[in-house]
């Protein structure tokens, strides 16, 4: 009687040990199966240069800030501490948006769009407390204390909702008419405008309307509209410059006929001082002598000057090409984009960043007025460096394509 119980305890065991087996292969087979996202050869290289950009940024941050946060009785990597935060965040979010279809981000332009107008007319609304947005440079720009920048972020709203609202008219065809194909692009963009002007940063204003129209001509809207516009548009900017006496100095002073030891054009000059005495090579890492209280905001506005001084013409001109790489890239990606509304989008992200880079690094050497922009990746800023890594993260998303990979390669995040 036992022999018999026991090789029915050792049948029932032997089962038992197959089935948990074949669970534990078929377990196996879901977990050794998984689809993700494989990054092109121009998805990879935009993030080295983004890596190095943002490397770069900091090293120069530091420099070019050490000596005021010590004026300020703060330690020396008081604002690279602060920097740091929004590299921390904007890495993750980076992390994020790679992994996340573009595409579904069409679906949401219209919440996006409305929140940050409504953020952006938190800081314009009288009677705000200080606490929620604080006047910063005779400026109300920023919310909770000036850690957020509304009309940062609302240059990604922008490019998504001009991009989704092109690929709902159809297109070049939908584009054709000025009433019902650009009006609706101007209004949106009236009211983008409208909000930061009064904050006041009429060159975000202006900034807002070169992206929508690059990306409409691009779409392939009518150039005499664009002229039509521009012709309108005229009168209303005049009456701004002349409103706002702080950006009539500052054409002024480009001009030439402005007292140069004064507000923004002494900033201009301590800037072209600091760009010519570095030279070919540069003063070294450190070493400028700008950022001691000559330059104002050394770290921010002006921090291409700290590249010119410490690096000389080689650094700016490597600057230049890590900037003119990334929009190569994104081009490049734009050109292999799977949707329209990714190809607009990335059209919208690079021409975002590159501008931007390019007109921050034309006012420090004197080729254009003093804007205020800051440049990407470099300046101080945690709303900069968070955007900016947000729109690296899209484009690198938009330049990868969804693969399933099986067996061992799919627990392996380093496999290619």
């Amino acid at each position: 009687m036992t022999v018999p119980h026991a090789m029915m305890e050792a049948s029932l065991g032997a089962r038992t040990s197959s089935r948990a087996t074949r669970r534990g292969s078929q377990a196996q087979g879901v977990a050794l199966v998984r689809d993700r996202w494989r990054l092109s050869f121009e998805a990879r290289l935009l993030v080295i240069v983004t890596a190095t950009l943002l490397a770069f940024g900091l090293a120069t941050l530091y420099s070019a800030s050490a000596y005021v946060a010590t004026q300020m009785d703060q330690p020396s990597w008081f604002f690279l501490g602060k920097q740091l935060t929004g590299v921390a965040a904007g890495v993750v979010g980076f992390a994020i948006l790679a992994k996340f279809d573009t595409e579904q981000l069409r679906a949401w332009a219209w919440p996006i769009m409305g929140l940050s107008i409504l953020a952006l007319l938190v800081t314009v609304l009288p009677g705000m407390p200080r606490s929620i947005s604080p006047m910063i440079g005779g400026s109300r720009r920023f919310l909770l204390g000036g850690s957020i920048q509304p009309s940062e972020f609302a240059k990604l709203s922008l490019v998504l909702w001009t991009a989704m609202l092109i690929v709902k008219k159809g297109g070049e065809d939908g584009l054709r008419r000025l009433s019902k194909g650009l009006m609706p692009f101007m209004v949106i963009l009236g009211v983008l405008s409208l909000i930061v002007a009064l904050q006041p940063d009429l060159s975000v204003a202006i900034f807002y309307a070169l992206v929508m129209s690059i990306m409409l001509f691009t779409a392939g809207a009518r150039i005499g509209h664009f002229v039509l516009l521009g012709v309108m548009a005229i009168p209303i900017v005049w009456s701004e410059i002349h409103r706002l006496e702080y950006v009539m100095r500052r054409l002024m002073g480009f001009a030439g006929s402005a007292d140069a030891a004064s507000g923004v054009n002494h900033q201009l000059q301590q800037s072209l001082i600091a760009v010519g005495s570095g030279g070919i090579f540069g003063v070294g890492f450190g070493q400028g002598r700008q950022q001691l209280g000559f330059l104002p905001l050394p770290y921010n506005d002006f921090i291409g000057s700290n590249v010119g001084e410490e690096w000389g013409f080689v650094g700016v001109a490597a600057l230049i090409l890590l900037y003119w790489c990334w929009g190569w890239l994104g081009f490049r990606i734009a050109k292999m984009a799977r949707t329209p509304f990714q190809q607009l989008t990335a059209i919208g992200l690079t021409v975002t960043m590159v501008i931007t880079a390019f007109l921050h690094l034309g006012v420090v050497i004197g080729l254009l007025p003093t804007t205020g922009l800051t440049l990407p990746f470099i300046s101080y800023g945690r709303s900069n460096i968070l955007l900016s890594l947000l729109l690296t993260g899209i484009l690198v998303n938009i330049g990868s394509h969804r693969e399933r990979v099986i067996g061992e390669r799919a627990t392996n995040p380093l496999a290619g």
